[in-house]
């Protein structure tokens, strides 16, 4: 694969894009993370998501310890060239590390973030305890 499709994107001073993964079935946004040149060119290539750890400074292949590995069914990118949006199937149906289905599962009510989304699996379960 030409890697000519990845000066196209405005990554950021640091190297990075911003990638969402979204639900291909249903459009769902599941969760937010970053992404370098080798993290999308390896998405790309192998049809599974690769992102990049900014806490762990290294490559991080989505469900590597959970199992909960996200199938690429299409990569887009904005119309500003500076954002990354991935069409996932999501394995296990569980894309946040709270067990949950989405990150996005905390709402504004009123002066407080409400947790609306229920756990679907206990993370200690999938992770082990840490």
């Amino acid at each position: 694969m030409s890697k000519d499709w990845l000066d196209e994107i405005k990554w950021t001073a640091d190297g990075l894009v911003p990638a969402v993964a979204q639900d291909a079935g249903d459009g769902k946004i599941l969760m937010l993370a970053w992404m370098n040149r080798e993290a999308l060119q390896l998405t790309a290539e192998q049809g599974k998501a690769v992102y990049w750890s900014r806490s762990r400074q290294k490559l991080w292949h989505k469900g590597e310890e959970s199992g909960h590995q996200q199938i690429v069914s299409e990569i887009r990118l904005d119309c500003d060239n500076d954002v990354i949006v991935l069409l996932v199937e999501q394995q296990g149906g569980i894309a946040c590390h709270t067990g949950r289905r989405s990150c996005f599962f905390q709402r504004l009510e009123g002066a407080q973030w409400v947790a609306v989304e229920p756990v679907l699996k206990d993370p200690d379960t999938i992770y082990g305890k840490r």
